[in-house]
């Protein structure tokens, strides 16, 4: 089986999709079906990777990624790639297709239609009624009933990646139907953090073990003002306390952040990291007390998958669908999104180690039982059998 992924950007900045993307390739590689992902040279807002990265290259796991030139940074156009999907995207039995209203996507979708190929879409959230509504909601509108909503129709399936993801779609009418695959991870790395010392020395306003960590991209969806003023309550009856936000944005929007911990008071008790990868982004995990996502909207969280398998206590918002199907198990701590309210989740869990304890080994076994890599692959491939079917 030959299949073809379409993705706007690979761009480590670009979060979640972004790490998810080749952890999928791999394990689908790994189970004997041919892996070709293409997707742009898009290295984050306003740059491009060299051009000698274009061509074909062989990736570590057996698949093989080929980029293409951006023209726009709006949208993400791309004409030659748009050109080689009309000339190439026969030669693949099936394109599984990442994000709705971007360029890519939609001229992977259009040239398999066109070419009689089936295809998948992974909507990555952007089909949620939070992002309908507060991201460029009338070019959306248009877009949607102009040109996305008439190639999904088109699709072989919709891959959400939630219960709530799916639901979610059932307003909009859409032909093609749902289906639930639940992302997953090469948990091997988790298996041996570094030290807490080794982000203490990166940090050494941090050392001490007592903080709360938000790990991902800084975004207004991710419920950041909220999650500050709610640590300047909790600080105030917790001191010694520290809130350290990973993570990089728009940097208009960061500095918005940052005038407001000034005026919360609370702006020598906030830790910016900026955006960390690798060897970091595991020495941030095993440094954290808790490990705070209070978005408005994830169709996933793969920040949360991390650092619940990393064995974080984790808290979070019913926004966020691996939240929601991890704390009926107990696994993740559950609290909406009001300032009163994260206040008095950071304040109990801040109170108490036995708790964090207790969150973090259910969150550690959870994750390994039910979002592996390999589970995934297996998931996946069964639907590419059915769609061909």
């Amino acid at each position: 089986m030959r299949v073809l992924h379409v993705i706007p950007s690979l761009a480590a900045s670009e979060g979640g999709p972004s790490l998810a993307l080749p952890v999928m390739a791999a394990a689908l590689a790994a189970r004997g079906v041919a892996m070709d992902v293409v997707t742009t040279d898009d290295d984050g807002p306003g740059r491009q990777l060299p051009a000698e990265q274009s061509g074909w290259q062989e990736m570590p796991g057996g698949w093989r990624l080929r980029r293409f030139p951006k023209q726009t940074e709006f949208y993400k156009a791309s004409l030659p790639m748009a050109l080689w999907l009309l000339r190439h995207v026969a030669d693949y039995d099936l394109v599984h297709v990442h994000a709705v209203f971007s360029f890519c996507p939609g001229a992977a979708s259009a040239a398999a239609h066109l070419r009689g190929v089936p295809f998948i879409v992974r909507p990555l959230g952007t089909l949620n009624a939070w992002g309908m509504k507060n991201r460029r909601r009338w070019v959306k509108a248009l877009s949607f009933r102009l040109l996305d909503r008439p190639l999904l129709d088109h699709a072989a399936a919709l891959h959400c990646t939630s219960r709530a993801e799916a639901e979610e779609l059932a307003p909009l009418g859409i032909r093609a139907q749902p289906v639930v695959v639940p992302l997953g991870m090469d948990l091997t790395a988790f298996d041996m953090l570094p030290p807490a010392s080794e982000f203490e020395t990166m940090f050494p306003e941090a050392a001490g073990g007592r903080s709360f960590l938000f790990l991902s991209r800084l975004n207004p969806k991710k419920g950041l003002e909220t999650l500050l003023a709610a640590f300047a309550r909790c600080q105030a009856r917790r001191q010694g306390w520290r809130l350290v936000l990973a993570g990089s944005g728009d940097a208009a929007y960061e500095l918005e952040l940052h005038k407001l911990a000034t005026a919360l008071g609370i702006v020598e008790a906030v830790t910016w990291t900026g955006f960390l990868r690798g060897h970091a982004r595991l020495a941030a995990l095993s440094a954290c007390s808790v490990f705070v996502l209070p978005s408005y909207s994830e169709n996933f969280g793969i920040a949360l998958l991390e650092a619940m398998a990393a064995g974080c206590a984790c808290l979070s918002t019913p926004g966020v669908a691996l939240a929601a199907e991890a704390a009926p198990a107990g696994a993740v701590l559950l609290c909406q999104g009001a300032v009163e309210e994260l206040a008095q989740a950071l304040d109990a869990l801040a109170a108490d180690g036995q708790l964090r304890q207790q969150l973090g080994q259910r969150a550690a076994a959870l994750a390994r039982a039910t979002y592996s890599a390999p589970a995934m692959a297996e998931a996946l491939e069964s639907l590419y059998r059915r769609c061909l079917q």
